[in-house]
């Protein structure tokens, strides 16, 4: 699932010189948390104000919201989200930032995507991309190992089977940004010196 496929469409906007006041009404009104604050013009970056912008920054001090201006207690420019972006690395993106909600931006705005989209909307009862992957690289070692020893470390089998593995181990290191310290082959070598650390198979 993409971004596209869980956020809000229908999305509240404010200007940024919209006073504080305003913006709560929207948010009473709409029965929302935050607001995208719009562009002024093509060139310039969305901002969002939140429920806790307005308790922290203004109430907290006694601000007075009617005459404060969103502008003075919105985060700009504020992350955005590709439509195209996978749910797994939104919701990777929302935990290394702290964020909760992110505008769902291309060349224009598409929506919105906030944490409680991401646990109602997507589908808990199918396995993360990365899980099934562990799950094939588990059962890929298994079975290269069982060939190894069925068929010789030389085989034609055995080296497909290995080949297999490191494929599935890429793709692992390449999902989570990460270097592949040791490869499954690496090590059953260690653990089997007899087997031979450069796959050749005999014909």
């Amino acid at each position: 699932m993409k971004a596209s496929d869980i956020m809000t469409r229908d999305v509240v906007t404010v200007k940024g010189v919209t006073p504080v006041s305003e913006a709560v009404k929207l948010m009473r009104s709409h029965g929302l948390r935050a607001l995208i604050v719009s562009r002024r013009d093509e060139h310039d970056a969305y901002g969002i104000v939140t429920e806790v912008d307005i308790a922290y920054k203004v109430a907290a001090y006694g601000k007075d919201p009617q005459t404060m201006r969103v502008f003075e207690i919105m985060t700009k420019p504020c992350i955005t989200v590709s439509p195209d972006l996978g749910v797994e690395y939104v919701a990777r993106l929302f935990a290394n930032t702290g964020i909760r909600r992110a505008p769902v931006v291309d060349t224009e705005l598409r929506g919105i995507v906030s944490v409680t989209d991401i646990l109602m909307q997507s589908n808990f009862d199918v396995a993360p991309s990365s899980l099934k992957l562990k799950e094939r690289i588990q059962m890929a070692i298994v079975e290269a190992r069982k060939l190894t020893q069925e068929e010789g470390a030389r085989s034609k089998a055995s080296a497909a089977a290995w080949d297999t593995v490191e494929e599935l181990q890429a793709e692992a290191a390449h999902q989570s940004a990460g270097t592949l310290a040791k490869t499954a082959f690496e090590a059953y070598c260690e653990e089997n010196p007899e087997a031979p650390e450069a796959r050749m198979y005999d014909d």
